[in-house]
Order: structure tokens, then sequence, then C-alpha cells
């Protein structure tokens, strides 16, 4: 088990976007990223292809930093400490081989396979041999693909509260990221959590999904989603069903988004939360009117109380007491430059704590709003190599480079899957 693993025994506790991170789950990136090829990059769910050495450097700084703050814990880490027990390898293995529609001859290789070495391969990929005619003749370089977006840690699950949601990924190829994190989340004993399965609800079905990066914990009782090309509408009617049977008074608010361009792929690229009453947004969707819908559910006493139509976000979280100071991914002066920086993650931001964020130095507009709002703008690597004490500063933007990172498709918030934050006073 690593260092970073021993440090606590977290029980599951989420609540807000901004409490005190208390621990966070990560997946340096590693040779998965690099088993991608210009003419399979659309298949992984990218524009471009990586260089894993650069993106490598970056990565330190973001890890680097956070280990600062907080405990981390690696994919790589607790994935090996589970496959260590017999049971939680085969179980994983079958549903991997049922969910994958894999060759069954698969099954034997990897559970002949070491932990460590199994580990790997369910990460980085296992090739195909080229042992008969079909195989031979395969333009498929792989028979278990890659998981390139793995570092993306966000998406594959959500902790809401004390319990963990297991997301039902929208694309094929990232599958097993839900299939991972819902045997770490079960079975380590760093965590042992109670788990929510998409399977288990009646809306299931080839159209249903929902993924980390479109959900968003405002407060305990008010939650943001975003629906879009990878969350549907049944899978938010299953997050419905879910606070329905707590009978919990629950706020919803659902947020429309393109398809089209990528980089509006979840909720977290256009809308994140820096304070108690700060938030970063993308004027130009989230503040516009357009026909993309703002929409606010009530549930109270296991019951839809109502459903209306919004102006947008911010209003809504107005008329539920957060009145919130927005700040503008790209400044707020040229629009050019708000899609440029958007495009690359410029509003997603992930906080460590209330005012204390994290977010990409390359989105020099989105830096400077921050600044001209108050706050201290620090590079990782300052923090990291101890020329500037962070804890010396009651609100900061600490930046990281992302040159290479953000070609990848997403920022601070999607590199992180946070199990346990402070409660809020």
């Amino acid at each position: 088990m690593s260092k970073q693993v021993k440090s606590i025994v977290p029980a599951i506790d989420i609540r807000s976007e901004i409490g005190e991170l208390k621990g966070v789950v990560l997946h340096t990136p590693g040779n998965e990223v690099e088993n991608m090829t210009p003419e399979s990059t659309r298949k992984a769910l990218y524009s471009d292809i990586l260089n894993l050495s650069v993106a490598l450097r970056e990565y330190s700084q973001f890890k680097g930093f956070l280990s600062k703050v907080t405990a981390t814990y690696e994919v790589r880490d607790l994935l090996k400490d589970v496959m260590a027990i017999d049971d939680n390898r085969k179980a994983l293995i079958n549903r991997i081989i049922k969910r994958e529609k894999v060759s069954e001859d698969l099954k034997e290789i990897l559970l002949d396979m070491k932990p460590a070495k199994l580990v790997t391969a369910l990460l980085e990929g296992v090739e195909m041999p080229k042992d008969n005619l079909t195989r031979f003749m395969s333009k498929d370089r792989f028979i278990l693909e890659p998981l390139h977006n793995f570092f993306f840690t966000r998406d594959a699950s959500v902790a809401l509260g004390n319990k963990v949601l297991i997301s039902s990924m929208a694309s094929q190829v990232r599958v097993r990221e839900s299939l991972i994190m819902d045997t770490i989340f079960t079975h380590h004993p760093s965590f042992n959590a109670k788990t929510i399965h998409p399977e288990e609800s009646r809306h299931y079905c080839p159209e249903f999904s929902f993924e980390g990066g479109d959900i968003l914990v405002a407060r305990e009782d008010v939650l943001l989603i975003g629906t879009g090309p990878r969350t549907t509408s049944r899978g938010i009617d299953f997050i419905i069903d879910y606070f329905r049977q707590r009978n919990d008074r629950q706020h919803i608010i659902v947020q429309e988004l393109p398809h089209k361009p990528e980089s509006f792929i979840h909720l977290d690229m256009v809308f994140t939360f820096l304070d108690h009453d700060k938030c970063m947004v993308y004027e130009p969707l989230i503040l516009h009117p357009s026909r993309y819908l703002t929409i606010h559910i009530e549930l109270d006493n296991g019951k839809v109380k109502s459903i209306a139509e919004k102006p947008n976000i911010p209003a809504v979280l107005k008329e539920l007491g957060m009145d919130m100071e927005l700040m503008y991914c790209g400044g707020h002066r040229d629009r050019v430059l708000q899609e440029r920086e958007q495009w690359h993650s410029g509003a997603n931001f992930f906080a460590v704590g209330p005012g204390k964020v994290m977010g990409y130095g390359r989105n020099v507009h989105t830096i400077e709003e921050l600044s001209n709002h108050g706050f201290a703008v620090v590079k990782a690597n300052d923090v990291i190599n101890s020329r500037v004490d962070i804890s010396q500063y009651q609100k900061y933007v600490v930046t990281i480079d992302g040159s290479e990172l953000s070609r990848g498709g997403g920022g601070c918030r999607c590199m992180t899957m946070p199990v346990k934050r402070g409660l809020l006073n």
C-alpha cells in the first residue's frame, strides 16, 4: 500500500465543491496515453495525441501541490491492493469480460497475472496475439483496449454525502473505469464505501448515462447536473430517484449543454465553484439567453414537488440563498478570448478549500480575472519547492502548466475524484 494511502482512512463525505479537501483519488497518466495513434484518437475520445513525458512534467506539478495540502490516493496503488485478493480479482475480470464483450480466452490470460502485472494490463491494455488468421488480419492492436482517459478520475464515480454513485459511462471505451472504481470503493480497506449502481434503476436502458464531470455539489441540498453528450435525461432521472428514496428535500438544477464543440463535454467545462459566494462561468453559455435550458427540480418527501425552467444557474442559486459573484472564463471583454480559454479548460477549476483553487496557468485572461477579484496567483512549483508558504494566503489560485494536459480535453477538476471534504461553516 502506498505511503499516501496509509496516511488516512477516510469515510466518504462530500457535501460541497469547496469544503477543505481531506482526500482525493488521482491517476497519474501512464503508457495508456501513448498507446494511442492519430488513427485511434476519435475512438479514444481525443482530438490529438499527447506526449507522455511532457504530460508527466505538468502532472507532477498538479499532484505535487495536492500532496502538500491533502492526502492523495493513486488508482494504480489502490487497485493493486484490491487485486491481491483472489475473489476480487476474479469478480472484476468476469465483469470486464462480460461488459466489454471481449474474447473469453482473455480471461485466463488475466487470471494468470500477478496483481502488479494485472493492474498494468487493466490500465494500459493487452496487445492482441496474432495467433490465428482473424487476429493476424485484424487492424486492431489491442484485445483489451487501454484506458486513455482514466487520468480524468472525476468521471467514473461520484461521491455524494457518504455514498458513491458508480457512473454509467457514455462511451464503451470508458466502461472499465467505472468497474475499477466500483471495485476499489467497495473492497479497499481505506474506503469500504456504500456504492450505488445505475443498473438497478428502472430508467436503465441504452440511452442511459451520467458522468462525474456533469455533477457539482453546490450545497448538501443543492445539486447541479449538466445534460449533454455524456449525461442523459434518463441518467438524471436515476439520480432524482436516488434522492426521492431518501425522502430528503433536494434541489437539482439541470443545465442543458451543446453536443458540439467537444469542449462542452461536461458542465464543469463551463461552470465551477471557487468559494462560498464565487464561481467561474463561461459567459456565452451560462448567462446569455439561448436554446439551452436551465431547469430547477425541487424534491420533497419522496416526490417531485416542482419542475420549472429558469433563466440561468446563478439565478436559481440566488433563489436558494446562494448569491454568487461571477468570474468570467477568458475575462469579460472579448468573446474570442473567452472561446479560446474555454476550449483549454479555462472554466475548469478545482477547489482545495473555500477560495483556494487550482487551474491551468496557460489561460492567462482567466487567471487575470481571478487576480482582479483578490485571488493571489501562485505557481505550483513555488509551493512544491517551498519558495511559497501557501498557508499564508486566505484566497489563491495555484497555477500548473497545462499545454499538454489540456489537449486531453480536461482541467484540474477533471483530474480529481474527491472522497472527503470538511464541512462548511
